[in-house]
């Protein structure tokens, strides 16, 4: 499967990087997305030869996308489109288990609380029933310096 256009509407992630194909449902806290770790992509080659395994670097940006996913679809709904989301810290990464090639996890985000420009987010991946990953971190929405138009 690849990204849905909503998804290629909302961020501005795209292939090899990007790690979301849909999403699967929302609310006014939080946004759930789906995505299908494909046996043929470039990361399993060297990840590790004849035992791959997903990156958990990739996992976490996974989590961080569905973020971005989140907080473009909050500004839309204030009437703020400008800008990208731009991942300002993250904390409490914890490992469970390992994402084979082949296997689709859903990916859930909160909103905890927004301070000072910044909306403050929890994450976590699961595959079926088994949990994969948690990690908090904060997002700030707002124009790159350096970005054309900034």
């Amino acid at each position: 499967m690849s990204a849905s256009p909503t998804v290629l509407q909302l961020i501005p992630h795209r292939p090899p990087f990007l790690f979301v194909d849909e999403i699967v449902s929302e609310s006014a806290d939080g946004l759930i997305a789906r995505r299908t770790f494909r046996a043929e992509e470039d990361f399993y080659q060297g990840h590790y030869p004849g035992a791959p395994i997903t990156p958990g670097v990739l996992l976490c940006e996974a989590v961080f996308q569905a973020g971005a996913l989140y907080m473009a679809r909050t500004m839309a709904g204030q009437g703020s489109r400008a800008g990208v989301p731009l991942l300002a810290k993250i904390s409490d990464v914890r490992f469970r288990n390992p994402v084979f090639p082949g296997e689709t996890i859903l990916i859930e985000v909160k909103k905890k609380e927004v301070l000072g420009g910044f909306t403050m987010m929890s994450g976590s991946i699961k595959s079926g029933d088994k949990r994969v990953l948690t990690v908090e971190f904060a997002v700030a929405w707002k124009t790159p310096e350096g970005a054309p138009g900034a």
